[in-house]
């Protein structure tokens, strides 16, 4: 009997260590291309979005997920000592990191289990995405922004894209380096930031 748990236990070892292999390889092969996944127009989402004008950036939002979040703004877990979530509990990603200047839309898709919103933001030449002060409301002074998909299922500022949903904003952008972040408090310094440069 010993035996046979031994071996029972040694055979589910070994195919939750291949499953692993499997996703770690997947994620690895989009690392090295240089690009994220192809999320298709709002791939996981419950929303019916529009054909959106000019070149369009697909945007994951994600979280670690589960109760473990904690409220509706993931603001608990991690062990920061301050009740945010630890950089990297959470993920912004973005299907291109450079477009052509002009019209370009954000489609941000909630693959999360709470909410989420997409703010662009110009970057200064001589910063870097992820480096904004944070204030003690655990957010970034997003004045400079140049828009926001916030809003659940439409387009522009809301209060929140709901899990399983989509939002997306159509701006006019020059050339130049943008930063593209979830701003609700905790999320910024839990990872939730990308660059996109604009040619």
């Amino acid at each position: 009997m010993r035996r046979s748990i031994l071996t029972a236990t040694a055979i589910a070892g070994a195919a939750a260590t291949i499953v692993g292999l499997t996703g770690l390889s997947v994620g690895a092969v989009s690392a090295m291309s240089g690009r994220g996944p192809d999320f298709g127009a709002a791939a996981g989402s419950s929303c019916a979005t529009p054909q959106l004008a000019g070149t369009v950036v697909n945007v994951s939002l994600r979280n670690m997920g589960g109760s473990m979040m904690g409220g509706d703004n993931g603001m608990m877990g991690g062990n920061t000592g301050n009740g945010m979530m630890h950089r990297g509990a959470m993920n912004l990603s973005l299907d291109r990191s450079s477009v052509s200047s002009g019209t370009v839309s954000f489609l941000a898709t909630n693959d999360g289990s709470i909410s989420h919103e997409l703010v662009i933001l110009p970057l200064v030449d001589s910063h870097v995405a992820g480096s904004r002060s944070i204030s003690g409301e655990h957010k970034i002074d997003e004045t400079a922004s140049l828009g926001e998909a916030s809003a659940t299922c439409k387009a522009g500022e809301g209060t929140g894209i709901a899990p399983g949903s989509a939002g997306w904003v159509t701006l006019d952008l020059a050339p130049g380096r943008y930063e593209v972040i979830c701003n609700l408090p905790g999320h910024y310094a839990a990872g939730m930031y990308q660059e996109l440069t604009v040619t």
